[in-house]
């Protein structure tokens, strides 16, 4: 079981923060800090996986297809790990947990947190060899075990297109023109994508990005430009207007500006979500800091080459993503040189 009480009543509606990233319009640009999922969770608080976790046991118990006495297994680079650890631990279930040997220390501890078994494959036999894994561990004893499988599962962009997108739709008043995301499973990318065409129409623009190079640091993300990688079901592209690559020294100079930009300033609040401003403040920095992941740095330089090919007008409203908080990445190599 957890060593801390899992609030799911946290999960949904985090906040909007308003963010100076230097562009060259003055269109203004939004990020939505999702560690506010289970923002009292150690290690990091939540996510962006909390969502998809909550959405796909929710949706698995409702189907009958997860039932007491089943343990629940997943292949993970970190987040969604955690997340279903928590979440399926504190419902009871028994959890093992697919990572590759090189995860984030932070998000290790929060999947031991959460009382759930880890097995470690080895990193240098890439990232399909993970999801190897866990099928053959699922092949050994099917009946045993349930898979929410965020690769596959509907339920991961369903839950965005239900919830991400109505929130980000509301806390911009319905002004949102750009959507910005990257892809690991393209869940979120996808279905925030379908929600916020369903509210706006050809008024908002959809804009994924993935790493560049296929040795990346930058978490959370996929390298798919080749067709040599396995393409989640998940990830549907017909739903993108532009698709960007995003080198990881880009991410991570930008997650380091974002730090440095607000090290003497408060970040401004441009909704709190269902969470009141001083709590907003208070975990928005960790050590005094305003720290965020490689992947946010790498949605930041996003919306800078947009800015930087003029496709952004002085009167546009942009939203990206802050997926999780930095402070999970203090052992990886890339930590020192990005603080």
């Amino acid at each position: 079981m957890s060593d801390y009480v899992v609030d799911e009543s946290t999960i949904f509606e985090t906040p909007l923060v308003e963010l100076d990233l230097d562009l060259a319009s003055d269109a203004t640009v939004f990020a939505k800090a999702e560690w506010f999922n289970l923002y009292a969770a150690p290690h990091g608080g939540g996510s962006i996986k909390s969502r998809i976790a909550k959405g796909m046991l929710d949706g698995a118990e409702e189907r009958g297809d997860l039932e007491p006495g089943v343990t629940v297994i997943e292949p993970t680079s970190g987040n969604t790990g955690s997340e279903v650890a928590r979440l399926a631990s504190d419902r009871g279930y028994d959890v093992e947990i697919v990572m590759p040997d090189n995860a984030a220390g932070g998000k290790v501890e929060a999947v031991r947190d959460a009382g759930a078994e880890i097995e470690f494959v080895d990193a240098d036999l890439g990232y399909d060899a993970v999801i190897e894994r866990c099928e053959e561990i699922i092949a050994e004893d099917p009946a045993s075990y349930y898979r929410p499988n965020q690769y596959e599962n509907p339920d991961n962009p369903g839950t965005h297109q239900r919830t991400t997108a109505p929130e980000i739709h509301g806390a911009t008043d319905g002004e949102v023109t750009h959507f910005v995301a990257g892809a690991g499973t393209g869940g979120t990318i996808t279905g925030t994508g379908r929600g916020l065409a369903e509210l706006r129409g050809d008024d908002v623009e959809i804009i994924g990005f993935e790493p560049s190079e296929p040795l990346h640091a930058i978490d959370g993300l996929k390298y798919l430009r080749t067709g040599d990688h396995y393409h989640p079901e998940t990830y549907d592209e017909s739903v993108l207007d532009q698709k960007l690559y995003v080198p990881t020294d880009e991410a991570y100079d930008r997650a380091r500006t974002l730090r440095e930009r607000y090290a003497d300033e408060s970040v401004p609040i441009a909704d709190p979500g269902k969470h009141d401003e001083k709590t907003v403040r208070e975990h928005l920095r960790v050590d005094g800091q305003f720290v965020v992941g490689t992947s946010a740095g790498a949605g930041a330089a996003a919306v800078a080459a947009l800015d930087e090919a003029d496709d952004l007008a002085d009167d546009d409203v942009v939203v990206f993503m802050l997926c999780d908080r930095g402070d999970k990445y203090a052992d990886i190599p890339l930590w020192e040189e990005y603080l």
